[in-house]
């Protein structure tokens, strides 16, 4: 775990936002129009709810899973990306016990 590279991820605020939608897609999205959450959501519903350009949402999307924060799995030409929360927690077992 790279504890520099996770506080540079969440340094910014809409990569904050970016987890929180993932860690509870339906508050955000309908599971119809994203054909369910199982993969994980898909990059454009992210881009979608982040009104951002495609290029921006992807380098926010590329800074979380270089720190290990998300996970990617694609199918076919889609990503579909998902809370690494067994990372987090260690992230946050980490915090806990030296700050």
């Amino acid at each position: 775990m790279d504890t520099d590279a996770i506080f540079k991820a969440l340094a910014n605020p809409m990569r904050r936002q970016i987890l929180q939608w993932l860690k509870s897609p339906e508050q955000f999205l309908s599971a119809d129009e994203c054909g369910g959450f199982e993969k994980g959501v898909c990059a454009g519903q992210i881009e979608k709810l982040g009104q951002l350009s495609q290029s921006t949402m992807s380098n926010h999307l590329s800074v979380l899973q270089q720190a290990g924060l998300v996970t990617v799995q694609k199918h076919g030409q889609w990503s579909y990306f998902s809370r690494n929360e067994a990372l987090i927690q260690q992230y946050l077992d980490v915090l806990k016990n030296t700050l």
